[in-house]
């Protein structure tokens, strides 16, 4: 449950929102600003302390990190079993640092506490009381009220649109090695909320937006035949990529929380497979970029990426 972040930059995220043509669903888009705040110091620290949370059952849990670890390479923690949350409750814990981004890795001994388990990130802050007073004022909701953890503090939100994220921060501040390519944390979000979320998260990350395409092939949502909206973002937290859809997605889309960017895809997918990695979708080409979608042992499911050769 945790995600580092220092840096005081103050930026200006500006966001048109093109007109829709193709599905109709994408109908209907007026021109939104986002303006990210002067008043508030920015809260995020560096790509590498945003983790993807993943769950498994204990029976799966080191095979789920061999696998990782042999998929993209990297070095873990010392693994424990640890109370991180604010009820009662006991889970196997990890943390598994990857060139390509890090994970944390829960595998809970006893039922898990609502609503743990949704959350998709934990992303660290340089100030949690001061961040959970930013995402509220930006309009995120508290699901979980701060509460300490073993190694530090930490706070449940969900942004507009139902998308949950951890905020942490640590006692004593880690230092992790900066990550070889940055990962995307994927959210799929319906036209009718896109603009408080684009709204909320802009503001409360400082960050911008680097690519709005209302006409993104849908064969990156499982549709070839279609057309959809994909926004990129970027912060200090990393990476972020908007979804927009009418949510009629099949199988495994929507359930990929991340994206991650490796040189080589032909040579990440036969890691993988040999790792015991089964392969959902098969690779694909769009947005100058092969990309696939893997499924780990214990059922964590992940976008994989690398830019087309010239």
């Amino acid at each position: 449950m945790r995600t580092t972040r220092y840096l005081i930059v103050t930026t200006v995220a500006t966001l048109l929102i093109y007109g829709s043509a193709g599905l109709s669903w994408l109908s209907g888009t007026t021109p939104l600003v986002v303006h990210a705040s002067t008043s508030t110091p920015n809260p995020g620290v560096a790509p590498q302390y945003d983790t993807t949370h993943v769950y498994v059952f204990p029976e799966d849990f080191d095979r789920f990190v061999a696998s990782l670890l042999a998929t993209f390479g990297g070095t873990t923690t010392k693994q424990g079993v640890f109370t991180v949350t604010p009820t009662p409750s006991s889970t196997m814990s990890q943390l598994v640092m990857t060139p390509v981004g890090t994970v944390s890795v829960f595998g809970f001994k006893t039922p898990v506490p609502y609503p743990f388990g949704a959350e998709r990130t934990g992303y660290l802050v340089t100030d949690l009381d001061g961040a959970t007073q930013s995402a509220v004022a930006d309009g995120a909701d508290v699901l979980v009220s701060q509460f300490n953890d073993p190694i530090g503090r930490d706070v449940v939100i969900q942004w507009p649109g139902g998308v949950n994220m951890q905020l942490y921060w640590h006692t004593t501040a880690p230092s992790y090695k900066a990550l070889q390519t940055i990962p995307e944390n994927r959210v799929y979000v319906s036209t009718n909320r896109l603009e408080a979320f684009l709204r909320s998260f802009l503001g409360f990350s400082h960050g911008k937006v680097v690519s709005d395409n209302p006409h993104a092939p849908g064969v990156e949502i499982g549709r070839p035949k279609d057309i959809y909206r994909r926004i990129r973002i970027e912060s200090n937290f990393g990476k972020l990529t908007v979804l927009v859809t009418d949510g009629h997605l099949p199988y495994p889309y929507g359930r990929e929380t991340t994206g991650y960017e490796v040189a080589n895809l032909t040579d990440t997918l036969a890691k993988a497979k040999a790792a015991g990695v089964e392969i959902l979708v098969a690779p694909y080409t769009a947005d100058q970029r092969n990309a696939a979608i893997l499924q780990f042992p214990g059922g964590y499911i992940a976008e994989v990426h690398s830019p087309v050769s010239n």
